[in-house]
Parts: structure tokens; sequence; C-alpha cells
């Protein structure tokens, strides 16, 4: 009972250990508030990198794709069993786009997809990262008339809408400059003496436009997939060819002059914009063709958004000659695949490479940790690295704890002695200095836990005012995509970090304790 009242005493007395207490508190407040960040950033960063892709993916090499894919599937139903919950076919192909803005031509290298909206949905979170309502429901590669992204005053007239008060601006426009340049003309020809136009006043007209990716909207032209036009298109009651891009593809983001963060569209939800991509015959040929902007793919992952695009699979099949001529078999260039919760995908993803292997055919079989296995290993290796150095803060508490302790030794080694002589035994008097050890690392730790606690909770509001008072932004969406900070607390991670302080401040006090116990009482009276 002794050994506890003193414990108590010195926790009360003994300012100097105030301090080892708050090391304990800051390491532990800062291991806690660190790993829930770093949690929060790894689950919502694996949602997304899976809900992107499917679990296992088989890509084809060749130009001209996979053949037959409907054999290839039955094939791997046949291999993956009652596993295999879902699967869709793709066409992936690098392209070039072109969006045609105020009359300044901006190009993009993106990654153009043909998919099927109904399979593809299966396999991936496709319709979750679309801004319209009801193409998060049912993707649809038609046009809206409104609706897109309520929320967003830069798209409140996007679809429909935009696309007639666009194509009534811009004839307006033609309208005006054309009868400038008629007047232009005969004025010229006044002024020369010349009875007829000159031919040369056209087509120096429209060498000053300067290159375009197509034509104006009153010339728009639908083009097959010989690069030859098929089809006119109104623009004011039709559209191209559907096409969803990523929407850092035609947007930029910043901040306005009040702090605000701003997007700017090159494009949206109505325009016309081009995609230049290649054939897949065995002559190269490059296919130039339309599509009408019908929504805007927004993931969070800038790698996505600023690289993907997406169309009918039929329709680019066709564009790309994908189809056989003879049989109508048409080919695709990857199948991806949607297993059973709990399935081991190395296992199938292992199988399927015995039943493809790479010396026979040219597919790249992979799963999503895979495809994005550095990323996630950088991940891992940053969470490791900072818990070892934060841990540092503890150690730092420590070995203040040491120091604190053996001042104790010195200082009351006269009471120490006073305790053996009255018959305390060396186990009982190092008890006392271990468990004021346990104490310092119950109280450190109990008050780190709940300072942690609260400053994961309120992690946003904090953010806000420190932003306020420095000026600088602690969390800037504009790099992240994420509108707040994400934080999910693990209890075993409360548990193994205030283990660990506990443990760090009793080992912190077992040299002081050993050195006491083995003090002579009479040696340790006539101490001065």
């Amino acid at each position: 009972m002794y050994r506890w009242l003193l414990c108590f005493r010195y926790l009360k007395t003994r300012y100097i250990a105030l301090a080892s207490i708050i090391s304990v508190t800051l390491g532990v407040a800062t291991l806690i508030v660190v790993n829930s960040v770093m949690s929060g950033f790894s689950t919502e960063m694996h949602e997304r990198l899976h809900g992107l892709a499917s679990d296992v993916m088989i890509e084809c090499h060749a130009t001209g794709g996979m053949p037959d894919p409907d054999a290839h599937l039955r094939e791997i139903e046949r291999i993956c069993g009652p596993a295999l919950v879902g699967s869709s076919v793709s066409v992936s192909v690098p392209s070039m786009l072109g969006i045609d803005f105020r009359g300044q031509q901006i190009g993009r290298h993106v990654n153009l997809i043909g998919l099927d909206p109904a399979t593809y949905d299966s396999v991936s979170d496709f319709g979750k990262y679309l801004l319209h309502p009801e193409n998060q429901e049912s993707a649809s590669f038609e046009l809206r008339e409104s609706g897109y992204a309520p929320d967003r005053k830069e798209l409140a007239a996007a679809g429909w809408r935009h696309r007639r008060d666009r194509v009534s601006e811009e004839r307006r426009i033609e309208k005006m400059v054309a009868q400038e340049r008629k007047m232009m003309a005969e004025l010229h020809r006044k002024a020369s003496g010349q009875s007829e136009p000159a031919e040369q006043d056209d087509a120096a007209a429209s060498a000053a436009k300067g290159p375009s990716f197509g034509p104006s909207f009153s010339q728009q032209l639908m083009s097959g997939s010989d690069g030859q036009l098929v089809a006119a298109v109104d623009p004011m009651t039709e559209q191209f060819p559907g096409i969803i891009l990523g929407i850092s593809t035609c947007s930029v983001r910043h901040r306005d002059e009040a702090g605000e963060v701003k997007d700017h569209y090159y494009a949206q939800p109505g325009d016309d914009v081009r995609m230049i991509f290649p054939n897949a015959a065995g002559e190269t040929k490059v296919i130039n063709q339309k599509f009408t902007v019908v929504d805007l793919y927004e993931s969070g992952m800038s790698e996505y958004d600023s690289t993907f695009a997406f169309v009918r699979l039929d329709q680019l099949q066709e564009f790309r000659g994908m189809i056989d001529p003879e049989t109508g078999v048409r080919s695709v260039t990857t199948i991806q695949l949607k297993l059973a919760e709990g399935t081991d995908l190395n296992v199938i993803r292992d199988a399927l490479r015995d039943r493809f292997p790479p010396e026979l055919y040219a597919y790249n079989i992979q799963t999503w940790r895979d495809l994005q296995g550095p990323l996630l290993s950088a991940v891992r290796l940053e969470t490791t690295i900072l818990n070892i150095l934060l841990f540092l803060i503890i150690a730092v508490a420590g070995f203040g704890i040491l120091a604190t302790f053996f001042m104790i030794v010195v200082e009351k080694t006269r009471d120490i002695g006073t305790l053996k002589a009255l018959g305390a035994s060396g186990r009982g008097v190092s008890s006392i200095f271990m468990t004021y050890g346990l104490l310092l690392g119950f109280v450190g730790s109990g008050a780190g836990l709940i300072g942690g606690l609260v400053f994961v909770h309120y992690i946003n509001d904090i953010a806000e005012l420190l932003e306020m008072f420095t000026g600088q932004e602690v969390f800037d969406p504009t790099v992240y995509y994420f509108t707040e900070i994400p934080t999910i607390v693990h209890p075993f991670t409360l548990v193994w970090v205030m283990c660990g302080a506990v443990g760090i401040a009793v080992m912190a006090s077992v040299l002081p304790a050993m050195r006491a116990a083995r003090m002579h009482p009479v040696q340790a009276l006539r101490f001065e």
C-alpha cells in the first residue's frame, strides 16, 4: 500500500514529471491524428482506385484487339466458376482530344475508352462519378436537357439549353462576319474597278482563320470511320456520337481573389469536340471523328480525370474497323472481371495466366492491386516511416522520464535507506519507481488519447481556423480533390499507440528502479 501512496504523492508534487507527461501526451495525440488522417486518405484512395478498375483486367496489346470476346468470356467463366459475378468488355486507344475554345484550339492527350454502360457498371463504379444524377443511376450517351451538377453555377445551362444557345450565338456571329466580309469585298471591288468578286477572297478569308479541329456549327457534318463526310447534322436538334470527358481534360481549377475555388470549363455538356485516333487495320490510318460532350467524369483522382474519355463501345468498334466484315464478330482490347467478395484475386489471376500464357497470347493479366502497386506501396511506406518518426517523440519523453527518475533516486537516497531500514525489500523499492513510470505513461497516454480524438473530430474546423490566422491554405482541394480532410479512427491503432506509450514509460523507469533497489540502507542513510 505504501508504494501506491508514494507514487501518487510524487505524481502530485513533482512538477518536473509534468514535462514528461506533456511529452507523452503530445506524442500519443500526434500518432492518433496522423494515423487517422493517413487511414482516411488510404481508405478513400483504395475505394476510388478499386471503383475505377475491376478486380481483374485482361488487356490485349495487339493492334487489332482480342477477337471473339464471347469465346474468351466462356473460357473465363469455366476457369473462375462461381467466383465470377460480373464481366465487361471494352476498347481502349490512345487519342488526341481537340477542343475549339473561342477560336483557340486546345489539344489534350487522352485514353479513349469504348464501353457498354450496362455491363461496365457491373465491374466498376463508373456511373457513380458522372455529374448528371440520371446518368449516375443509368449511364447514357445521349445529351440531357439540363440538370448537370446543380451545385455548380458554371454548369447551370449545360445540356441542350447550352447547345442551342451556343449554336444561335455562333450563327449570329457567322452571319455578321459574312455580311462584313461581303461589304468589304464590295468596297474593294468598287475601289479597284472590278466588276466580278475576286476568287481569292474566300480562300484568303479561310486561311486567315488559322488551323481548326473541324467545321463550325453551321457546317458540321458527321464523319465515318474512313474519314469521309456521310451525313449532315443540325446541331440545334441533333448531336454527334456522345462522349463523356474526364473533368480535368476540359477544365482548369484555380482560386479567385476571394480565395474561393473556381472551375473554368473549356467544354461542357452540349459542346462538340474532336477525337483523333488510329484505326485497328493492318494499314494504319488516322480517324478524325466529331463527338458531342454528354457528361463529365469526376472521380477525384487526377490521374484518371485528366486522361480518360468514354464513348459507346459499338461506335468505337465501327470507327476503328474492329468488326470482321465476313463474320460480323467484333474485337475488343480489354476484358474486365468482377469477382465475389472474399475471392483470392491472385489465385484467379494466376489461373488465367496459365490458360493464356504470354508466350502465346499478347495479353497482360493483372489485378487492380497490381495496376496500382507502386502507389499503394508508397502510401504504406509513408505511413510506416511517419509512425517510426513520431514514436521518437514518445521515446524522447521516455528519456525525460529516465532523467527525472535518476534525479529522484539521488534526491531521495536517505528516504530509500529509511524504507529499507524499516524492512522494505529491494523489490518493493524498485516497484515504487516502476509503478510511478506506469502512472506517468498511463496519465500521459490517456490525455493524448482524449486530445487526439477531439482534434480528429474537429480537424476540418481547426484547418479553417489555421487558414484564417495564417492566411495559408492548409488543405487545398485543388490538389487533393477532397472537399474535407478524410479521417478514420481504428480502435486497434488506439490500443497499440497507448500500449507503446505506456511501455516506453515503464521501460524508462527500469534503470532508476534497479539502482534504488541495490542501495545499501546504511550507506543510503549516511548519504549527504
